[in-house]
């Protein structure tokens, strides 16, 4: 298993959105449920939230 990071941008530790390097996201809430994203997904999600 991949190790888990919390957004920066969450309101509080019990709110937060994980991210898993070549995992995938999950609910701090829900942590033994993912949503799998490949890197290529992910990549190219961070570049559509960059853009101007």
């Amino acid at each position: 298993m991949s190790e888990w990071r919390k957004s920066s941008y969450s309101p509080s530790a019990s709110d937060c959105v994980e991210v898993g390097h070549g995992v995938g996201l999950r609910d701090s809430k829900a942590p033994a449920t993912h949503l799998p994203v490949s890197e290529r997904a992910w990549t190219a999600f961070l570049q559509l939230v960059k853009a101007p």
